[in-house]
Parts: C-alpha cells; sequence; structure tokens
C-alpha cells in the first residue's frame, strides 16, 4: 500500500512540475489543478498537513482562474479588435517573434500580401493576429487566423469574424476562410461559416 501511495505522490507532483512547462495557459491551469488534488490526497494519507493545506489552496487558485478563463472565453466585451496598417511596427514585431511559430502551420506566408490587418487584444495583451486581402467580388480572403502559444486552447479569431463591420466598413460582403484552416472546420461553422465549393465562405450582414 505504501509503495502505491508513493508512486501517486510523485505522480501528482510529476504532474505539477509538467504543468510549469506548458505555453498555453489553460492547459497549464488543468494540469496544476489535477496534480494539486492528487498531492492533497496523497498528504492526507500520510498526514503532512502543511502540505495538504497548501496544495488545497492551490487547487482553489487555479478553480477561479480556469473559471475566469473559461467564463470570458467567447465574452465580446473582454476582447477588442484594432486595425493597424500592415506596415504597422508593432504587427511587424509581433509577426518576427512569432515568425517560426507561424510558418510551421503556414508555410510560404508572407505579410505584404495582407493590406487588411487586424490585432485582437485582451487588456494590453495581444493574443492574436488576423490578416486578410481583397479577394475581388466584395470578398475578404483571410491569410492568417493566427493565436499566439499561450492563448492557443482559446479562438480569439472569432471576435474578428462576430464584428461585421470590421469587413463590411470595407465593402466586404463575405469572409472566405484561409485554406489552411480545413482543418478547423468545427469552429468556423460555430461562426456562421458554410461550404461553397472547396472553401468555407461567411456571409456578412447587410444594411
Amino acid at each position: 500500500m505504501v509503495d502505491v501511495w508513493s508512486i501517486i505522490g510523485w505522480g501528482g507532483s510529476a504532474l505539477v512540475v509538467v504543468s510549469l512547462l506548458q505555453t498555453r495557459i489553460l492547459r497549464l491551469r488543468l494540469l496544476n489543478l489535477v496534480g494539486c488534488v492528487i498531492l492533497v490526497g496523497f498528504n492526507l494519507v500520510i498526514e503532512v498537513w502543511p502540505m495538504v493545506g497548501m496544495n488545497a489552496v492551490l487547487a482553489v487558485i487555479n478553480v477561479v482562474h480556469l473559471w475566469r478563463l473559461l467564463r470570458h472565453r467567447h465574452d465580446d466585451a473582454e476582447y477588442e479588435v484594432l486595425r493597424v496598417n500592415s506596415d504597422d511596427a508593432y504587427l511587424g514585431h509581433v509577426l518576427a517573434t512569432h515568425a517560426r511559430d507561424i510558418s510551421r502551420f503556414n508555410p510560404g506566408f508572407a505579410l505584404s500580401a495582407s493590406p487588411y490587418a487586424f490585432l485582437v487584444q485582451r487588456g494590453e495583451r495581444t493574443i492574436g493576429v488576423v490578416l486578410a486581402h481583397d479577394a475581388g467580388q466584395g470578398r475578404a480572403q483571410i491569410d492568417l487566423d493566427y493565436v499566439l502559444p499561450k492563448y492557443r486552447d482559446f479562438t480569439p479569431g472569432e471576435f474578428v469574424y462576430r464584428r461585421s463591420d470590421v469587413f463590411t466598413d470595407q465593402g466586404f460582403h463575405q469572409v472566405l476562410a484561409s485554406p489552411r484552416m480545413r482543418d478547423s472546420s468545427p469552429y468556423l461553422n460555430r461562426l456562421g461559416f458554410h461550404p461553397e465549393g472547396d472553401t468555407l465562405v461567411l456571409d456578412l450582414p447587410q444594411d
């Protein structure tokens, strides 16, 4: 029995350590919570009360943070969409900083082909970038829908598509999903994109 509990204790400790290595904030909180709950149980069994208290408090902290993260996951009031010029220095900095990650999922991507650029902000933090160009016939073609690694369990690009004025103010009546986003069809379908030939299309409301 002692050996079994030792394995459980080491497993809980390993989960806590692994959680701190995560770049995705939601995954970090979930793994840390599970690890803390396991360690609460383990330390209860061996009656190490200071560790019970510490891990119980950490578990509560993780629950509170998870509640806040998930509560505002799709809340328009928590996010702001800022249109910037494609040659904006800060936009260039964000793209350059994450160039390797962007090229991993978007081989051949080039900023010069995307005159419409949007930053998705949560407070002072930039959490996503959406780039597009004019595909003709009143259609905006998405070239990049990128989420910074820390927020990859979220879908901040949706706030660009939800705000129809982002595109309608430029004279567009439809948005075409990037061909690289075909694997994201559940996410796009939820936002109102529908199949049209070989692509997914979002119809924008017209006045």
